[in-house]
């Protein structure tokens, strides 16, 4: 099934001069999200993940189903103040200023083999964040898994030590 028929470039959004790549029409279509899911699930089985971990909010649409076809946890990294527990936090830069993103203290066992999972890879650093999370708590991050990679950003280098699955790239 070829997944990029369906994915819609939004050309000057959300600025000018950028083409944001939209996964809905993806997730609309059962068969394209079970297939896209199918990949992921193969992929994490092969690195015998038994957690998943996204951050938000668009790593939980592309985790969680993951982690349900395997019978395994679904960890969410949220923003700074997001989670109600007690938290781990990495500050992370962004192209304009710094973001936190947070773990909840005991998401992670230590040991526990993580994959990370979402929509897309841009630069690299909020999957680089997640990544120093999981692995804060003890975690070994055995791959992550994107619907798309956009290449020229050169996310890859944000995470070059780590197994990275792309379905799609743009």
């Amino acid at each position: 099934m070829d997944l990029k028929k369906y994915i819609k470039s939004i050309p000057d959004y959300p600025e000018k001069g950028i083409i944001f790549r939209d996964i809905s029409p993806l997730m609309a279509d059962g068969q394209a999200y079970r297939e896209a899911t199918k990949q992921i699930v193969d992929f994490a089985k092969e690195k015998k993940a038994d957690m998943v971990v996204g951050p938000e909010a668009r790593g939980f649409i592309v985790g969680c189903p993951v982690a349900y076809d395997l019978g395994i946890g679904f960890a969410p990294a949220r923003k700074k103040g997001k989670l109600p527990r007690e938290t781990v936090e990495v500050e992370y830069g962004l192209e304009y200023g710094t973001a936190i993103l947070a773990l909840h203290k005991d998401a992670i066992v230590p040991g526990q083999r993580v994959l990370i999972c979402d929509d897309l890879l841009a630069t690299g650093g909020t999957i680089a964040a997640t990544i120093k999370l999981v692995e804060e708590l003890g975690g070994i991050v055995v791959g992550t898994a994107f619907l798309i990679e956009l290449a020229d950003l050169k996310g890859r280098e944000a995470i070059k030590d780590y197994d990275v699955l792309a379905l799609m790239s743009f």
